[in-house]
């Protein structure tokens, strides 16, 4: 566990003695409660069938992450949608990657 600062150390001190007071005005809470009940409404199920390899690597990723696969599963499609979903160049397999050529840098001084 990384080491606290001095300035950390009060924050923590301050949470666990409940002195904190939020800056939120009433109308900000009322609007991030109302979004989050609407990012959280499920309302419609989906079947999909998925191969089995894909489904055991889905719920690895998903306990990495600490939460069920089906909440893994929807959160990616969420994302999706939303356009938040950014796509990575996948690296080659390791057995097709070229190596680099060696730099051959002669030491002139040594010559």
């Amino acid at each position: 566990m990384p080491k606290t600062d001095p300035y950390e150390a009060e924050l923590v001190a301050a949470f666990e003695k409940g002195t904190l007071k939020s800056v939120a005005t009433k109308a900000e809470l009322s609007r991030l409660k109302a979004a989050a009940r609407a990012t959280a409404v499920k309302d419609r199920r989906v079947n999909i069938r998925l191969s089995s390899s894909d489904l055991q690597d889905i719920q690895v990723k998903a306990l990495q992450e600490g939460m069920p696969y089906q909440t893994l599963i929807a959160s990616v499609l969420h994302k999706y949608v939303t356009g938040r979903l950014a796509e990575r160049k996948a690296k080659p397999p390791m057995a097709s990657r070229q190596p680099k050529a060696a730099s051959r840098r002669t030491n002139k001084a040594a010559v």
